[in-house]
């Protein structure tokens, strides 16, 4: 499938795939989008606490990268670790710009090492920030129990509803410690019913500039 890097409204640059016309964040703000829905609803749930992050969908990095610049305000250990089954080429993500968008010029070698580093090893990215990556289908995630917040990034339901389904969400379910929590940008119906039939208490938040809803779901 042929994939071309664009520009978002907010100036950051994604990967648009054409067969699709899907990109891996939103038009209308890469980095606003990562701001709103994995920051503000998700990371900042857990201050002045050691959290272990699971995302679906590491993609360009950005989520990974935003998360490492603003872990330190929220007082936190982070764990982290980087679910994708195709990941993007290291000339990909060279392309991207959010290191300039986030005027993160000094932690420019962070998100080189973010695509860089060996899959399935962890990696300290500093002595608070423990990254790994795992190339894997989301189908064969089987962690029990393991994570405090998911960062639910697949591609949308449009073009690929496997993703989405009751079967995904019981693994995301249970990778989940009790309490732990799953965001995304979406907000679906079919969505939220395959959320609750996995077992999740499902909210409804404000979306991220330019989406009018997201939904947050909490693991009891």
């Amino acid at each position: 499938m042929k994939r071309n890097i664009i520009k978002t409204r907010d100036g950051s640059t994604t990967i648009h795939i054409e067969e699709w016309d899907e990109c891996y964040h939103s038009r209308f703000g890469a980095i606003q989008e990562a701001q709103h829905v994995f920051i503000k609803k998700g990371l900042s749930l857990f201050e002045n606490k050691s959290v272990s992050i699971l995302e679906i969908g590491f993609g360009t990095g950005l989520n990974a990268f935003i998360t490492f610049l603003e872990y330190p305000k929220f007082n936190q250990k982070v764990n982290y670790v980087g679910v994708e089954a195709f990941p993007v080429s290291i000339e990909e993500a060279e392309m991207m710009n959010y290191v300039a968008e986030l005027n993160a010029e000094s932690y420019s070698f962070i998100f080189e090492k973010l695509h860089q580093c060996n899959w399935e090893e962890p990696n300290d990215l500093n002595e608070d920030f423990v990254f790994t990556k795992r190339k894997q289908f989301f189908a064969d995630i089987d962690d029990i129990q393991k994570f405090d917040l998911i960062y639910f990034d697949a591609f949308g339901y449009d073009v690929q509803p496997e993703l989405w389904s009751v079967a995904i969400f019981k693994k995301m379910f249970q990778a989940l410690q009790v309490n732990g929590v799953l965001v995304t940008y979406a907000a679906r119906g079919i969505i939220k019913r395959n959320m609750i039939e996995a077992g999740f208490a499902v909210e409804k938040h404000e979306g991220a500039p330019g989406k009018r809803e997201m939904f947050r779901a909490r693991k009891g």
